[in-house]
């Protein structure tokens, strides 16, 4: 948890929080320049996509996320031939939604054919679509119109019916949607309420709540972030095992000189990627290893043959031939071995330190220099020094007793640790290809049978191969052994609850997702009374709120009863489509402290920015941002969110007083809990203030 912890704390260090309305497509159409009556044409639609974003594409079968959509206005001069084509999109499969889709990277492009039935040629209408980025969680729904009005045609016009939408399946659903207007508050509660306070108009953010520029940031905090990630990356289990290692390679063979050079290395591959990757391919490349299914079934395999390897299986030995060599280079200086070992530590270690060198590599987003490299130093620089302290002193190895009992026992329970961390990886492809075999109550068993073992062993309830000598055939126990199997029992009892549901938290960055665990009985006991709303709630027929929260789905009558109630709103820009908006109910807001807060502290407000329920004519309304008619809740709310708090991207959280001033800087998506309290306490604080 620790470590996507300070993996936000970057992405949010790096792209700051600050508002701003984010535009990730751009397109451009094509068609060609004349045609024939009676001929078929074909229009070209193709957008440009943001690296490091993803455009949903028009056709998968899945609910949730929002497909690329193109309504054509019916026109006598032309009908459609046959339905949208996406040009080769490619698969991705989504976690939360538990669907498989198509979407695009770096360009798309859709065509449509249509039959040319008159002259003028009117062919025009309206597009939406939806993108998302995997780096910072954010999803940005956008729409625009069309027109191809520069197409000549020549030959006589055919008589024909009006050509229909393509979509026209879906156009009598969102008319069918339209909401009957009966849920207002009472005229008097209204005229008494409206003498209090101002009328309703919008969330109002005022400059001081803009964060600032993230070029002006201290690149010294920048730093000392980066050192703070590099230390925890020493706890990660891909980097851990191989401290030992290093002191092996150094014992006897290498000098303070070459553990220098060893420690300097470190930095400098660290700092090169800084320097190269960044402005070549960004943090996905380095998020890559930890993403992807085969890298990490790659690894489950081998933390599983080195596990087996420490408890005495068999042994794992170099080639005489690379060990030659190595020892040949060390003749020479051993400059040329020691790079080699820096550089292998470094590529073994990637797995587990890819997720926090990728959220310094965000910074080059933005066209910087400067800050990824000085970032990637602070990180290499406090990954280096363990290492380096341990290759410059490798005599304190020595110091271990040398008749093999202490030396092996760590062995075997490094062995342990090791097969145990080794389900970590698996629970990544197991959940890649929904297999469910390691589901997290089957993973926690795993590993309360191997700390129950590691305990036992500690106790010298049994032996392993490697466990010879007079060591082994006493059976009294040392204090330090009794010391050591206290805090592994210990560590056991912590477990056990999470069989039946208990979050540890601890422990979240390490375990598969709660939801996968079949048997949640904590979580069903602690289900609370749900909290209180002034009236019904618009829209609540088909627009819901999780984890029993009662809330509403309309700006005004959200703050009509905020101020009835003397609550702060609490109002959450989401969208059905967004992958992240659902992670955050997830993770976040699940949690006791955030969800009690919420039910008790605020009046909740979730705005979809993509229902496409379309209002009564008479609250339509044309926007000032983009002079476009708003007609469906989604098309008004996500207005709301630009023109008055200047940000486009869900899922975003505002905190807003009875003013409609907002109370603290919005958050984006964080999955950090006790940064999301914080978040909620601030807001509630300056609330109590007013």
């Amino acid at each position: 948890m620790f470590i996507n912890r300070l993996l936000i704390t970057f992405c949010l260090v790096s792209l700051g929080a600050n508002a701003q309305v984010l535009k990730p497509a751009k397109w451009n159409y094509s068609s060609p320049e004349s045609a024939q009556v009676g001929q078929e044409i074909e229009l070209v639609f193709k957008a440009t996509i943001d690296k490091n974003w993803y455009l949903y594409s028009s056709e998968f079968v899945c609910d949730g996320p929002v497909p690329t959509t193109f309504t054509f206005t019916p026109h006598n001069s032309y009908e459609l031939v046959g339905k949208l084509i996406p040009v080769n999109p490619i698969d991705k499969h989504d976690d939360i939604f538990e669907c498989d889709l198509k979407i695009f990277k770096g360009t798309g492009e859709f065509r449509q054919k249509v039959k040319v039935l008159g002259n003028p040629l009117k062919i025009e209408g309206t597009f939406e679509y939806q993108v998302c980025t995997d780096l910072t969680g954010q999803c940005v729904p956008g729409d625009g119109e069309f027109s191809f009005s520069k197409i000549k045609v020549s030959g006589k016009s055919i008589h024909a019916p009006i050509s229909k939408p393509n979509q026209d399946e879906q156009k009598p659903e969102e008319e069918k949607l339209q909401p009957e207007n009966n849920h207002q508050p009472t005229p008097a509660l209204s005229a008494a309420l409206s003498q209090q306070w101002p009328a309703i108009t919008g969330p109002i953010l005022d400059a001081s709540l803009k964060q600032g520029d993230p070029q002006s940031q201290s690149l010294w905090g920048f730093i000392i972030l980066a050192f703070i990630a590099g230390l925890a990356a020493l706890l990660t289990p891909c980097v851990f095992p191989m401290i030992p290692m290093t002191v092996s390679f150094f014992t006897g063979r290498g000098t303070k000189f070459q553990a220098l050079i060893y420690g300097l290395s470190i930095i400098l591959i660290y700092t090169l990627i800084g320097a190269v990757l960044a402005p070549l391919m960004g943090p996905e490349t380095a998020n890559h290893l930890s993403t992807e299914w085969i890298p990490n079934l790659i690894f489950f395999t081998v933390f599983i043959v080195f596990g087996l390897s420490f408890l005495g299986l068999f042994e794992i030995t170099l080639p005489n031939s690379f060990v030659n060599k190595v020892d040949q280079q060390a003749e020479k200086g051993g400059l040329g071995g020691v790079f080699f070992m820096a550089f292998t530590l470094v590529l073994v270690s990637f797995s587990c330190t890819g997720p926090l060198v990728g959220s310094i590599l965000v910074s080059s987003a933005g066209g910087e220099v400067i800050k990824p490299i000085v970032g990637m130093f602070g990180f290499s620089l406090a990954f280096a020094i363990p290492f380096t302290v341990f290759a410059f002193f490798p005599g304190w190895l020595k110091s271990l007793p040398k008749s093999g009992g202490w030396l092996n026992t760590i062995k075997v329970i490094l062995g342990f640790i090791e097969i145990a961390l080794a389900f970590k990886f698996l629970s990544i492809a197991d959940q890649a290809f929904h297999w469910r075999i390691l589901d997290r109550e089957i993973n926690l068993a795993i590993w309360i049978v191997i700390t129950a073992l590691i305990g036992i062993y500690l106790m010298k309830g049994f032996r392993m191969p490697g466990d010879t000598g007079k060591d082994a055939e006493d059976k009294t126990v040392s204090v330090l052994r009794v010391s050591l199997a206290i805090a592994v029992f210990t560590f056991l009892v912590y477990l056990i609850p999470g069989m039946w549901g208990a979050p540890l938290k601890s422990l979240a960055g390490y375990l598969p997702p709660v939801s996968t665990h079949d048997f949640d009985l904590i979580s069903a006991a602690n289900q609370e009374k749900p909290n209180e709303v002034c009236d019904v709630p618009k829209y609540e027929e088909f627009l819901h709120l999780p984890h029993g929260i009662q809330g509403y789905f309309d700006y005004k009558q959200a703050m009509m009863c905020a101020r009835q109630q003397n609550k702060p709103l609490f109002i959450d820009f989401t969208g059905h489509g967004c992958t992240n908006c659902r992670e955050m109910e997830a993770r976040v807001w699940s949690d006791p402290q955030v969800l009690q807060r919420l039910k008790n502290d605020f009046v909740v407000v979730a705005l979809y920015v993509d229902d496409k329920t379309v209002l009564p004519e008479n609250e339509w309304y044309t926007s000032t941002y983009d002079k476009k008619v708003k007609k469906t809740i989604g098309k008004q709310n996500a207005d709301l969110q630009i023109a008055k708090l200047n940000n486009n991207a869900q899922p975003f959280y505002v905190i807003v007083g009875l003013d409609e001033h907002v109370l603290v800087p919005p958050k984006p998506y964080d999955l950090n809990v006790n940064n999301f309290v914080k978040f909620l306490e601030s807001g509630k604080a300056e609330f109590n203030k007013q």
